[in-house]
């Protein structure tokens, strides 16, 4: 007979296993660290809570002798697609207790004069899996007393790059196990915290509309806006790999948005390494909606390395989520991904060869979005379109990112009845 343990093991497994459909990466055994990050990211993302590397590997390799926690359940399954934990097993459960009934599993299978005492045996055990799943989720999980918890920032380098920026908090009177701040969305920013200590001094090393968070255990207690502004196209370079800093590019305003490779070198920038290379522009002014705009623009892409499949990801920077969508060649946009407010896109589970150009060449994309309905538009003709739900907030910046040097021509971005938000250039 197989224990509530057991059975736990094997509904985690299968979550995560859907989990991991649902957001576009192979089977848990497949994964690797990049992939779980990712998992980890999608899970904060759709959630709210956080879930550690070491806890996803832990949940993928059922590593784990009490049941989790129950805020952790119900974060995966919601990631899911389920409601809660309790939703997710009320579908599963009866399930997997057939397979492991079915013909054909260990163990005898039961004859028909024993059926009833096997129905009612059955019937208990589920009925105690249920009593202690219940128990165990009526437990109030994660932190206590967060109402008494305090955060707030303050940038004492005006909007300089990079910014120094000073968080006081103060977390005594909650209860957890571990305290953080992260700066921003990425968490290879996260710096531990403690009580009794009430402040951390930061360093932000990209402009932007950053959202701080205060993470009591797994769970963020408080949020706060960061806003660095440029006023100006900021040209810098970043490794893919994590914990990288931006390397800096000085750039001679020619009319155009154009990098050269004499740039590059003059900053100081490896072309051997597997950069990204970006042009970002955040106002101070931030008073625009972020469902309802056009962008249109002029681009195209110098390959660095002969890179085989040169990306471009055309961004409008949003307070509440990410809105953006990447471009790259016909045959290779299975690597391409795209999010629009909650709806976050993955070539390799949906169909984004719309978006497929050849960005060695000119071209002209047009990114429009109307209460929420977003239509993409290739040299005139529209290759895509979708929709969200959720409010993406207002505009706080415009951006192009590349694995290559991006080239563009002119760039105006307008409100949805046509108020210029940013222009440069002529189409």
């Amino acid at each position: 007979m197989q224990s509530n343990s057991h059975n736990e093991h094997e509904l985690v497994k299968i979550c995560l296993s859907e989990l991991c459909t649902r957001a576009g990466l192979p089977g848990p055994g497949d994964l690797v660290q990049r992939d779980m990050i990712a998992l980890c990211d999608t899970i904060e993302s759709n959630t709210g809570v956080i879930i550690s590397l070491s806890t996803i590997k832990r949940l993928l390799n059922g590593q784990f002798a009490r049941i989790p926690q129950v805020a952790t359940l119900n974060a995966i399954a919601l990631s899911a697609g389920y409601k809660d934990w309790r939703d997710f097993t009320q579908v599963k459960a009866p399930l997997e207790r057939a397979l492991k009934q079915s013909p054909g599993s260990p163990g005898p299978w039961p004859k028909p004069r024993s059926r009833p005492r096997f129905l009612l045996a059955g019937a208990a055990l589920l009925l105690v899996f249920l009593a202690t799943l219940a128990i165990v989720m009526s437990h109030k999980p994660g932190s206590a007393n967060i109402d008494k918890a305090h955060f707030s920032a303050t940038k004492v380098t005006g909007n300089d790059i990079p910014n120094t920026v000073i968080f006081k908090y103060n977390v005594d009177s909650v209860s957890a196990d571990s305290f953080f701040i992260q700066q921003s969305w990425d968490r290879n920013r996260r710096v531990q915290v403690y009580k009794h200590k009430y402040t951390l001094t930061d360093i932000y090393y990209e402009p932007g509309y950053h959202t701080a968070k205060l993470i009591a255990g797994d769970k963020i207690i408080r949020t706060l806006p960061v806003s660095i502004p440029t006023d100006r196209w900021l040209f810098y370079a970043i490794e893919k790999k994590a914990g990288s800093r931006p390397k800096y590019i000085t750039h001679r305003d020619t009319g155009m948005l154009k990098l050269s490779t004499g740039e590059l070198l003059a900053s100081n920038i490896d072309l051997q390494k597997n950069n990204v290379y970006c042009n970002t522009w955040f106002p101070s002014d931030i008073e625009y909606s972020g469902d309802n705009f056009t962008l249109k623009c002029r681009v195209r892409i110098k390959p660095v390395n002969n890179e085989s499949c040169p990306v471009l990801m055309c961004e409008v920077y949003c307070q509440k989520y990410f809105m953006y969508f990447k471009s790259t060649l016909k045959g290779c946009t299975g690597i391409l991904t795209a999010q629009f407010g909650e709806n976050e896109l993955n070539g390799r589970t949906n169909d984004l060869s719309g978006l497929g150009a050849d960005l060695r060449e000119w071209q002209e994309m047009e990114f429009t979005v109307r209460d929420k309905k977003v239509s993409i538009a290739i040299n005139g003709k529209q290759t895509y379109s979708n929709a969200y739900t959720q409010s993406a907030g207002l505009i706080t910046g415009l951006g192009f990112i590349s694995n290559g040097i991006s080239e563009v021509q002119f760039v105006d971005l307008k409100t949805g009845d046509g108020r210029v938000i940013y222009s440069r250039g002529k189409e």
